[in-house]
């Protein structure tokens, strides 16, 4: 049961028509009033050259450990499109075949440029800088269904990554909010901090900025969620038999 579940609860053992009360949203940060990021978040949005243009999956947008609705509340110069796939008439932005980079880890038939290597051949027209915000399996989906569009004007970029490690959370020294499938790869908000802190001038600034917010919305949110456990190995039914066996060979 969720926490907020716990005020919705009739203890008295009579049944009342009206509704249940609602949480409190903040009117600014639009997060529910005890995880309220609006102490964290800078005075205001900060502005950027890079525009940033976040593919956010249907699903994704529902989940309550999204980072990027907060992510649009701290940058300027950032766009959110809800959609599957980027495709002609989604942003009139992208329409215009722009200089641009979508950041995705590589794979044996989608190299990637890594992003310190990336050259940038006129510093008067700044990036764009597309990223995919669902999970995993979804973001894989929305790359590939986006590269034919993609392929026209953009370069596919990637953050240093190790894929023999396993995946911990967004930090690994904090509690786990959500399984990464293998070292390097974080949230989407730790993502583009990492990224316009090489793609702008003050981007070291712009990411320590990015960061302390992300790890301040973590911090509240340890209060309410659990940690994720990894699931233990179930035997092989091979191997039941046998333990079955031994079982009863203690017993007698």
């Amino acid at each position: 049961m969720e926490p907020e579940d716990l005020d919705h609860l009739d203890v008295s053992g009579t049944s009342s028509s009206s509704p249940p009360p609602r949480r409190t949203i903040c009117g600014n940060c639009s997060r529910p009033s005890p995880v309220c990021l609006c102490e964290s978040l800078p005075a205001q949005p900060i502005p950027t050259k890079t525009h940033v243009v976040i593919l956010h999956h249907p699903h994704e947008a529902q989940h309550k450990l999204s980072t990027t609705p907060v992510l649009t509340k701290c940058l300027l110069n950032s766009t959110t499109i809800v959609s599957r796939r980027l495709r002609p008439g989604l942003s009139p932005l992208l329409d215009q075949s722009p200089p641009a980079i979508y950041l995705f880890p590589p794979t044996h038939s989608s190299p990637a440029v890594n992003l310190s290597c990336l050259q940038v051949q006129d510093p008067e027209k700044p990036l764009v800088l597309v990223v995919f915000d669902g999970t995993w399996k979804h973001a894989k989906e929305m790359v590939s269904a986006s590269e034919e569009f993609l392929s026209k004007f953009a370069k596919r970029v990637c953050l240093d990554f190790d894929e023999t490690v396993s995946g911990g959370s967004i930090y690994d020294s904090e509690l786990i909010l959500r399984k990464e499938p293998f070292g390097g790869c974080v949230s989407t908000m730790e993502a583009v901090a990492r990224a316009l802190r090489v793609m702008e001038p003050n981007g070291l600034e712009i990411e320590r900025k990015l960061v302390q917010v992300l790890r301040d919305m973590v911090r509240l949110q340890a209060g309410y969620l659990k940690p994720m456990k990894t699931r233990p190995k179930l035997l092989k039914k091979s191997k039941q038999p046998n333990k079955k066996l031994n079982h009863e060979s203690e017993s007698s």
